[in-house]
């Protein structure tokens, strides 16, 4: 009855072709905001009964305001800035290897919180969900803050010393999460890559060649997030998904959550755990013996990436082999990551988004009636 849900899902959803085509036609300023933001309404107020028809007891906004699961976010923070660099993120699929190119971020003055990020967003989306289904609200970690570039993206004259910028930030969103407490949020999730990238031997030597302690990263990022929440209101429920990147059905990392596991399921402060577990880029359940009693679960083992629905029976022996570890009252179900973390979305259809959903619930409610 409580956030995390039997049957959950991680955020984003696929935007509709109407939506994305009025995405290009501001983008070309052939429309205002307004009318851009009234088509967004619409179509949130479409997925949301979509939610709701499935049998899911939470409801997001698909994320459909947005252009990035993270950049949108972080970007809106005081002091922190995207810069003429680019960024170029390698990506994996079946097919190949895709690459992604971005703005890198700059934190060139003290970061702060100069307004309610999503605020009006999460306001909106209260406002549609009935009345037995919980409004959720998705936001990337403080860890993503400084993974996009470690300490070569801060300002040694803003930061002389790398302390003072982790206390802004964890101080900046711990007012977030007031705010959005204050608004009425009562579940909150803190979207993560960075602690199942570390999982991922490349990816440590990666920031060990640009100068990060990546040895230990995980460490510092599991107090800044622990930091940010410390304060949370009674009745907000908050969250952490990880997954090993998601564009356009493609991923960056790979490795199980052994490097982590010890010092996440046992030390970060949060209610429950969006683990990435559709195949085997994500290791065994073994590392769930570190989840402590009264920590939830969820448990992604339908894959976001491609269309072709997952047998409810091989569901149901996945979730039995993960009771190995952790008790089955403590695990939920949901999809592995979100189905479109940026606005191009993976490769399936919409009928094929709602059939995983409806599998979800229905095998959540045949696992946990």
């Amino acid at each position: 009855m409580t956030p995390p849900f039997r049957a959950d899902h991680v955020g984003s959803l696929l935007r509709p072709a109407r939506l994305l085509e009025m995405r290009e036609r501001r983008a070309a300023g052939e429309i205002d905001a307004d009318t851009l933001r009234a088509a967004e309404d619409e179509a949130i107020r479409d997925v949301v009964r979509m939610q709701r028809d499935v049998g899911l007891r939470s409801a997001t906004d698909g994320e459909f305001r947005r252009t990035s699961w993270h950049m949108d976010f972080i970007y809106r923070l005081g002091g922190v800035h995207p810069t003429d660099e680019k960024i170029q993120v390698h990506f994996r699929n079946a097919e190949g290897a895709l690459d992604f190119e971005s703005a890198a971020l700059a934190v060139d003055a003290p970061i702060t919180l100069t307004e309610t990020i999503f605020g009006d967003d999460f306001a909106f989306l209260q406002s549609v969900v009935d009345r037995e289904v919980t409004a959720k609200l998705t936001i990337p970690s403080p860890s993503m803050v400084h993974y996009r570039g470690g300490r070569a993206a801060i300002d040694p004259a803003v930061y002389p010393d790398e302390e003072r910028f982790w206390a802004d930030l964890s101080a900046a969103y711990a007012e977030q999460v007031r705010r959005v407490a204050a608004l009425g949020c009562r579940y909150l999730q803190l979207d993560d890559t960075s602690l199942a990238y570390l999982n991922d031997p490349a990816q440590r030597r990666l920031l060990t060649d640009r100068g990060d302690d990546a040895e230990h990263q995980h460490l510092r990022y599991i107090r800044q997030i622990n930091a940010a929440i410390a304060d949370r209101p009674e009745g907000l429920a908050v969250t952490t998904h990880m997954c090993r990147g998601n564009f356009r059905s493609s991923w960056t990392a790979e490795g199980g959550y052994d490097f982590v596991a010890e010092a996440l399921f046992s030390e970060l402060a949060v209610d429950g755990f969006f683990l990435e577990y559709d195949d085997e880029r994500s290791g065994d359940f073994a590392p769930l013996r570190f989840v402590p009693p009264g920590k939830m679960v969820v448990l992604g083992l339908v894959t976001t990436k491609r269309g072709a629905l997952e047998s409810k029976d091989a569901l149901k022996r996945r979730i039995d082999e993960a009771a190995r570890y952790v008790p089955l009252d403590q695990l939920c179900l949901s999809p592995q990551c979100g189905f479109s973390s940026t606005v191009e979305g993976n490769t399936l259809t919409y009928d094929e988004e709602v059939a995983k959903l409806e599998l979800i619930v229905e095998t959540a409610q045949e696992v946990w009636s």
